[in-house]
């Protein structure tokens, strides 16, 4: 029986590093692996395919006796890719039978992608995020932790996070640094209604993390705004749980419009200025979000090309 293959898309780094030919992260210790990190004198037991032969020749060439150099190399390890889930209450929108986005499906969906993939990459996988204002944390490691990752995607109750966790939770990133080399990819799952700072975002590059922000906005209601004037629209508040009625005049309703537009302008202005490459949803279904993530590999690895 032919097993499905998993929807996936590869994890392509901006840029070119040593240390891992399938992920890239960069290390700087030494052992078996495919970069050429220099040279060192032979030592007996040293494999005879480890030689240097065009050194080993100009070396003893120069000191008229043989010489011999050996290749010492960057070790392979695993790269890492850690998810950054927003909570805060308004990513719990929009619930069936809405027929608009449903954010919380759109995070949920994303996150399975970015977990397949990076499993697919033979990375190593974790996840953050800032339920109640406490970091809920499992770092990159075993396949092991994917089940508590399950979990919390299907937690309703989890949307509970304050206005600025996203904020917050590069910040706790940024103090374990141990557990996130350079490379480490870090995608952040948020609508970016409440943006972090761009001293928080410029940290975050600063650590050399391939930090991918990933804009989850309904189309018509936050990335636009619907032609409601003179109708009573109900209102959902997330904060307070509560439903009341408004109602916009035509001109209230073309500003909402134009400010929402402006802002998703000025963010992705913010991001190209930064050097971050986003990937933006307004859909919460499994095969589009994948296309989207499809298309930024694609993106990066055009620009890769386009710098050599």
């Amino acid at each position: 029986m032919r097993t499905r293959a998993r929807r996936v898309f590869p994890l392509v780094p901006r840029r070119r590093l040593v240390g891992v030919p399938f992920g890239e992260q960069p290390t700087p210790r030494r052992g078996h692996g495919s970069d050429i990190a220099g040279s060192r004198p032979y030592e007996h037991g040293d494999p005879v395919s480890t030689i240097d032969w065009p050194a080993s020749a100009r070396l003893s060439a120069a000191q008229g006796m043989d010489q011999f150099l050996v290749h010492t190399r960057f070790r392979d390890e695993s790269p890492r890719a850690v998810v950054v889930s927003d909570r805060r209450p308004a990513m719990a929108l929009y619930a069936p039978p809405l027929p608009w986005l449903s954010k919380r499906d759109a995070l949920a969906a994303a996150v399975r992608v970015i977990a397949d993939s990076t499993i697919a990459a033979r990375a190593e996988l974790g996840y953050l995020d800032l339920g109640a204002g406490l970091p809920y944390w499992l770092p990159p490691g075993s396949r092991g932790k994917l089940g508590l990752l399950e979990r919390r995607r299907s937690d309703v109750d989890a949307f509970d996070a304050p206005e600025d966790n996203v904020g917050r939770a590069l910040e706790f990133l940024a103090r374990r640094r141990r557990d996130l080399p350079p490379g480490t990819f870090v995608f952040v799952l948020s609508d970016f209604v409440v943006r972090p700072s761009r001293a928080t975002l410029a940290r975050a590059i600063a650590a050399r993390w391939d930090l991918v922000p990933v804009v989850i906005q309904d189309p018509t209601w936050e990335q636009s705004f619907g032609d409601v004037g003179g109708v009573v629209v109900p209102v959902f508040d997330p904060a307070r749980a509560d439903v009341f009625a408004v109602r916009m005049t035509r001109r209230e309703a073309r500003e909402r419009r134009d400010a929402n537009e402006e802002r998703l302008r000025d963010l992705l202005a913010l991001f190209a200025r930064l050097g971050l490459d986003p990937v933006v949803l307004g859909t919460s279904e499994p095969p589009k979000i994948l296309a989207a993530f499809l298309a930024w590999a694609e993106r990066r690895r055009l620009a890769r090309r386009a710098r050599r």
